[in-house]
């Protein structure tokens, strides 16, 4: 199981593979005269300040709760999140605009030695995807997710100009374009994914509640806990890699305070137990309907 110390490290890894390949896809680019391959390492610049956003997030987010951050700092991994997310759409924007305005320029046909570039940063950034998605998932961190979407965007970037550059090579005069139409295909791609994931990342902000099966989750297990007639609310937000939660749960109306507070203590040692990431619990008891 991954934990913050995978994702760290997967963060330092991308630091030093997008700086390796930005600068190996713009001189390619420059050299193989594709404006789609130098776009490529354009947003590799920008895939390596966000894996330095994600490293700094992640480690601000694990810092313990002080007098100043009561709930503690889990807040600063949302926020490298919607930084990540922005940075994806800004990318996306300024190669939409390049893009177009290659294809209104008449230039050579790319050469064919960017192909084999193409398949090599192609076959790393879906590796890349693959190992920061699975650990961003394992430890529910958004900033982690958003960076593993910087990969795959990156891959689906380098396959459309792959495919942009093979039309313009068998296609021959006439077809010298295809890889800038390639590139603004893939910066189409690129936004859906910022703007998806931007939205998750304010939601986790604006403290919007998680995913209904959670919640499900969630009141079952307090429902379970001896003493508990039924559950009255529960409002679960995201703190960074954490839950926080406040519960409302129904007791026998005549039983004594102490017995009371023993089974709110329960109910938030079952929670705090739970495979669901819990780190805050507020119980309240709620005496049953006469």
């Amino acid at each position: 199981m991954a934990t913050v110390e995978t994702g760290l490290r997967l963060s330092k890894l991308a630091l030093l593979i997008n700086a390796l390949l930005a600068a190996i896809k713009i001189v390619a680019g420059v050299l193989g005269n594709s404006y789609v391959l130098i776009a490529d390492g354009i947003e590799s610049v920008a895939d390596i300040f966000s894996s330095v956003v994600v490293w700094g997030g992640l480690r601000v987010a694990v810092i313990p709760a002080d007098e100043n951050h009561p709930y503690g700092h889990g807040k600063a991994e949302s926020v490298a999140s919607m930084i990540v997310s922005m940075l994806l759409l800004i990318a996306a924007v300024l190669i939409a605009v390049q893009s177009v305005r290659e294809i209104m320029t008449p230039h050579q046909a790319p050469h064919w030695l960017t192909l084999p570039v193409l398949l090599v940063v192609i076959m790393i950034k879906e590796t890349m995807f693959r190992l920061a998605f699975r650990a961003g998932s394992s430890i529910e961190s958004t900033a982690l997710k958003s960076d593993a979407w910087h990969h795959r965007s990156d891959a689906l970037t380098s396959a459309a100009a792959f495919l942009g550059i093979t039309i313009a090579l068998i296609g021959g005069p006439g077809y010298e374009s295809a890889d800038d139409w390639a590139a603004l295909l893939a910066c189409g791609v690129i936004a859906w994914n910022g703007f998806r994931l931007l939205r998750s990342a304010m939601d986790e902000v604006m403290d919007a509640t998680v995913a209904p099966e959670t919640v499900a989750s969630v009141r079952r297990l307090a429902a379970g806990v001896d003493g508990v007639i039924d559950i009255e609310k529960c409002r679960i937000r995201k703190i960074g890699l954490h839950l926080a939660l406040d519960i409302h749960v129904v007791v026998d109306g005549v039983l004594s305070v102490r017995r009371g507070h023993e089974i709110a203590h329960l109910v938030k040692e079952q929670l705090l137990a739970s495979p669901h990431r819990i780190n805050d619990v507020t119980v309240h008891i709620e005496p049953d309907q006469p």
